[in-house]
């Protein structure tokens, strides 16, 4: 459980509020938190046989979903198989892959080539028939000769290969998700938290709000009093006046869809899958609501909680972009 402190700007006073937001994620028997971020680090080996494969592999965020391999040129024939890999784990963020391959055993073998061997010695035995040479054939001399004896690569199989990197794969990954999902948890918390401040300026502009229209219709009688003094109002002209007036600083429409907003960022916190669009695109919607009301009130304690609200929608839009 956290509090956070705030200023709310109330009747002419600077007022402390304490909020209180229970514990939203749990562990253990509580319930867990749905969201993740971007942001994140895992690493996985796996041996089987004579082959290892070690990953690697870092998280950021990035609007869409970018994937960097990087892997020996040996094994460049996996590569698609795993960017289909990571597509199907995460949905945004820039993510790099970092995979190195050892083995214990023979990569390569001799390869000889007998009939190639035979016709050197024919032929050298056909020399020395000819030039009378007394002398022998020796394992040095044709050793010497090329392509008697070669180095040969072996073939491996990839998709043995592949089911050995794809559990270090999963082992890697597997860390990666469960860290953005402990990142995600704390980041619902502070957004959850954030909220529920803007909740209380909201309540403290609806408060203020509502006596906006008496207060001016009051100010506007004593301005004209005070203009024309003895003369008779008239109370039609000034009652015309006062709706008008009424009508254009009119903000509850603009209250009620900034707390539905809330409502649905709230839910949004809660969509088991990918929401960090969404909860941008809501966190757009709310501060234009906001930056309505400021246009439309010149009050100034309404003005300042529209700027503290402001406030607290941007540091919300920052925290939203690490979100998946």
């Amino acid at each position: 459980m956290f509090t956070n402190k705030f200023i709310c700007y109330n009747n002419s006073k600077m007022q402390l509020k304490y909020i209180k937001c229970p514990d939203i994620q749990q562990r253990n028997g509580r319930m867990m938190s749905l969201i993740k971020s971007m942001t994140g680090f895992g690493r996985g080996e796996f041996t089987q046989c004579t082959s290892t494969f070690s990953v690697d592999v870092r998280s950021v965020n990035h609007r869409y979903c970018d994937v960097s391999v990087r892997m020996p040129r040996a094994m460049s024939a996996l590569e698609e198989k795993v960017r289909e890999f990571v597509s199907e784990r995460i949905s945004r963020g820039k993510v790099d892959v970092y995979i190195n391959y050892s083995t214990f055993g023979q990569n390569a073998r001799v390869k000889l080539d007998t009939n190639l061997a035979k016709a050197y010695v024919d032929s050298l035995n056909t020399l020395k028939e000819i030039f009378e040479i007394n002398d022998d054939i020796n394992l040095s001399l044709l050793s010497r000769f090329p392509d008697i004896m070669s180095l040969e690569t072996v073939e491996q199989d990839m998709e043995e290969l592949w089911l050995i990197l794809k559990d270090a794969l999963e082992m890697a990954f597997n860390a990666l998700v469960e860290m953005r999902k402990r990142e995600g948890e704390r980041l619902k918390n502070d957004l959850l938290e954030k909220v529920a401040v803007i909740k209380d300026y909201v309540e403290c502009i609806k408060e203020k709000s509502s006596g906006i229209v008496d207060e001016y219709k009051n100010k506007l009688y004593d301005r004209i009093q005070e203009l024309i003094k003895d003369i008779p109002i008239d109370e039609n002209r000034l009652l015309t006046e006062v709706a008008v007036f009424a009508d254009k600083a009119s903000i509850d429409e603009e209250l009620v869809r900034l707390e539905s907003h809330m409502d649905q960022f709230k839910k949004a916190l809660n969509f088991n899958g990918p929401v960090g669009k969404k909860l941008d695109f809501i966190i757009q919607e709310m501060n234009r609501e906001v930056n309505t009301i400021g246009s439309k009130i010149t009050d100034l304690e309404i003005l300042n909680n529209v700027i503290s609200i402001k406030t607290e929608i941007e540091k919300i839009r920052e925290q939203v972009q690490n979100i998946e």
